[in-house]
């Protein structure tokens, strides 16, 4: 009986050894070695399937899978995955995974997956998924998402979804949807939507915002958030704050203003009216009068519209903001450039569909940009019309 029992053992324990000495993991790891190569297939170690690769050291080098360090003066080629630190002066190229580290004098090339850090002169790209820190001169493209830091000289482009911080000189593209922050120093673009902020010296496009848009011109077609920009424009709805020069959408209105004040001023103006709130941006001359040598001005303004009446009589509130130049005829008492802040109540009559009638009162305080004493203040008064509809 303990004849055959010890029979089995051992028939087992041989069994098992032929087994795992069969196994592609068995022979991967009883064929790991070292790569010293001048070119593709002058090597100490050829790129076989079998083959992995613990140290590889060369000008051009191809091999199955790196496990571990390789250094090149033109490239390596990963037919499977690389794992490790991965360096080449021109490229590196990778048919699966990439994790580690991966720096190449001008691309680095994924067929699949990037884990980890991802450095290149000009262009990275991942075919799937990018995760941890891509940093190119030129472009990152990623097929499917990135997630972690994202830094491109000219433009990120990534095909579906960026999570995280993306950076670029000049665009972020992100196909689906942007989430964590994006900056770029002209646009920024999202697909789909937009979590977070977009940050960008020209521009901001999304379909859906729900966070922060902060640019010269920010665009969503739905907006839940914060919109700071010159120009703002949604196209369905908003739900939160526009803060710019001009707020506009489908609805609004562009209405041509002239006025006259007391300063004796002649100001045109174009108001953007939205249903309950209005911008307006506009030029006024002579500031100080007729009687004193000439300056002109340039004013924005922002404020909140009730109706009184029906549709006839409508009451507001704003404040403004005015530049004033004096130009080279500048009078003693005044600096050559100041600005002018005007808080004012409106009362504006509807004579008709295309015309109204305004009077203004408000008061003003003209102070020099330089910290100092008020030059002028007193109250406001103006007259002038609007063209409701052009």
């Amino acid at each position: 009986m303990k004849r055959i029992i010890s029979f089995i053992l051992i028939g087992s324990l041989l069994s098992v050894g032929t087994l795992f000495a069969q196994s592609p993991s068995y022979q991967a790891k009883k064929k790991v070695g070292i790569n010293l190569s001048l070119w593709k297939g002058v090597a100490t170690q050829s790129a076989d399937s079998t083959n992995n690769t613990i140290l590889n050291i060369g000008l051009l080098s191809a091999m199955n899978q790196l496990n571990g360090m390789g250094i090149n003066a033109i490239g390596s080629v990963c037919y499977q995955q690389a794992n490790g630190i991965q360096a080449a002066g021109i490229f590196n190229l990778n048919e699966g995974n990439t994790n580690g580290i991966q720096i190449a004098g001008i691309t680095n090339i994924n067929g699949q997956n990037t884990n980890g850090i991802s450095l290149s002169g000009l262009v990275n790209i991942t075919s799937l998924h990018t995760q941890g820190i891509s940093i190119t001169g030129l472009t990152n493209i990623v097929g499917i998402d990135t997630r972690g830091i994202t830094i491109g000289g000219l433009m990120n482009f990534i095909g579906r979804e960026a999570k995280g911080i993306s950076v670029a000189g000049i665009a972020n593209i992100a196909g689906e949807s942007s989430r964590g922050i994006a900056l770029a120093g002209l646009i920024n673009i999202s697909g789909e939507q937009t979590k977070g902020m977009q940050i960008a010296g020209l521009g901001n496009i999304t379909n859906k915002l729900n966070g922060a848009q902060i640019g010269l011109v920010n665009v969503a077609a739905h907006g839940k958030g914060l919109q700071i920009g010159l120009i703002n424009y949604y196209d369905e709805s908003f739900d939160g704050w526009q803060l710019g020069l001009v707020n506009a959408n489908p609805k609004t209105q562009i209405q041509p203003m002239l006025s006259i004040n007391n300063n004796a001023s002649i100001n045109v103006g174009m108001r953007f009216k939205n249903p309950k709130t209005y911008t307006i941006l506009g030029v006024g001359m002579p500031y100080l009068g007729f009687n004193k040598p000439f300056a002109a001005s340039a004013f924005y303004r922002a404020g909140i519209e009730l109706p009184l009446l029906d549709d006839c009589l409508f009451i507001s509130g704003d404040i403004g903001f005015q530049h004033i130049e004096s130009f080279k005829n500048k009078h003693h008492e005044y600096p050559k450039r100041y600005f002018a802040l005007q808080p004012r109540l409106n009362i504006d009559y509807h004579l008709n569909e295309q015309f109204s009638l305004f009077v203004t009162g408000g008061y003003s305080w003209d102070k020099p940009y330089k910290w100092g004493h008020c030059i002028d203040k007193g109250f406001l008064i103006e007259v002038g019309t609007t063209i409701l509809k052009m």
